[in-house]
C-alpha cells in the first residue's frame, strides 16, 4: 500500500498555516506566520506566488470583493487585489502578543484568534469581527487559538485551544457561539490539536501539531480516520481542487532540532473526502 500523502509544494517555511481554497481564484492561499509571508498555490497549472507582509500574519482570507482579509500581530486588515493596497479594519496592539489562525463563518465575518508569543496561558482572545469593524469578543479563557470551523447546516461551530487537547463545539446561532462544551479529547502522547476543518458529511479533520498525523472525527465525536505523515508538525488541514476532494496540510520546521525534510512544505491527501464550499469575508 502507498503511502497516502503527496507533496503539494515543497517548502521550507517556519510555521506553514491557514490553508484555504479561493474557488475564484482556483488556488491554495495559506501563510508562513514568523516569515510575514502570504503564498498561493494553483495545483492545475503549479503556478506560485508570494506576497510579504509587514507584521507577522496568522491568517489570510479572500474577501467578497477581491483581495484579502489578514489577520496580522496588531489587529485585522484589509487588502486589496493583489495586494494593490492595505488598511487597518481593526488595529488593536497588545505587546507579547499576536494573531494567530482564523475562519469565515457562514455570514461573511470572521473569527479571529490570538496568542502571546510565550503562550501564556488566558494570554489569547476568540473574536468575531464584523465587516464593518464591530468586534465582539467571545468570553471564557483562552491560551492558543487555533482551529475554527461550522457544521453544513452552520448550526454548530467547533473550535480549537489547542493547550487544552480538546475540541469543542458550541451551539452557533445567528452571530453567537453558545454552550461551549468537548466534541474529542486528544490523548497525551498523540500532539495537540491545531487548525481544522469540517467535510460536506460533517466530519472534523483536525491537524496534530507534534503528532505527525491528521485525524477525522465523525460528527458524534468518534474517531474515524488517521492519517501519518512524515513531519512532525502539521498545523492545519483545507480540503480544496475543483471538486474540494483533496485536504491540503500546512507544516512548520519552528523549534525542531532536526526536521524533515519535508518540515514546512504543503502536503495533500488526494480524494480524501470532500469539503464544503468556503465563505468570503463580506467585508
Amino acid at each position: 500500500m502507498g503511502r497516502a500523502y503527496e507533496v503539494a509544494v515543497r517548502e521550507q517555511a517556519a510555521l506553514g498555516e491557514g490553508p484555504t481554497w479561493d474557488p475564484a481564484a482556483e488556488h491554495l492561499i495559506w501563510v508562513d506566520i514568523l516569515a510575514s509571508r502570504i503564498h498561493t498555490y494553483a495545483p492545475a497549472s503549479g503556478r506560485r506566488t508570494v506576497m510579504a507582509t509587514e507584521q507577522h500574519v496568522g491568517a489570510a482570507k479572500p474577501r467578497a470583493g477581491g483581495g484579502l482579509v489578514v489577520n496580522l500581530r496588531d489587529g485585522v486588515g484589509l487588502y486589496g487585489p493583489g495586494g494593490s493596497s492595505f488598511g487597518w479594519l481593526v488595529r488593536d496592539p497588545v505587546p507579547g502578543r499576536r494573531g494567530n489562525d482564523a475562519a469565515v463563518a457562514p455570514d461573511g465575518a470572521l473569527w479571529a484568534g490570538t496568542m502571546r508569543y510565550d503562550e501564556a496561558p488566558g494570554g489569547g482572545s476568540l473574536a468575531r469581527v464584523a465587516p464593518d469593524g464591530t468586534v465582539t469578543e467571545q468570553s471564557g479563557e483562552v491560551s492558543v487559538s487555533n482551529g475554527t470551523g461550522w457544521s453544513p447546516d452552520g448550526r454548530l461551530m467547533y473550535y480549537v485551544d489547542s493547550p487544552t487537547r480538546r475540541i469543542d463545539v458550541f451551539d452557533y446561532e445567528g452571530q453567537h457561539a453558545l454552550n461551549r462544551r468537548p466534541f474529542a479529547h486528544i490523548e497525551a502522547g498523540a500532539g495537540f490539536p491545531d487548525g481544522l476543518t469540517v467535510d460536506a458529511e460533517g466530519c472534523v479533520w483536525v491537524a496534530l501539531w507534534d503528532g505527525a498525523a491528521i485525524r477525522r472525527y465523525t460528527p458524534d465525536g468518534r474517531l474515524d480516520r488517521t492519517v501519518e505523515l512524515p513531519v512532525r508538525r502539521p498545523t492545519a488541514c483545507a480540503f480544496g481542487g475543483p471538486d474540494l476532494r483533496d485536504l491540503y496540510v500546512t507544516t512548520a520546521r519552528t523549534g525542531l532540532v532536526r526536521p524533515h525534510p519535508l518540515s514546512g512544505s504543503v502536503l495533500v491527501v488526494p480524494d480524501a473526502g470532500r469539503g464544503l464550499p468556503g465563505v468570503a469575508f463580506a467585508g
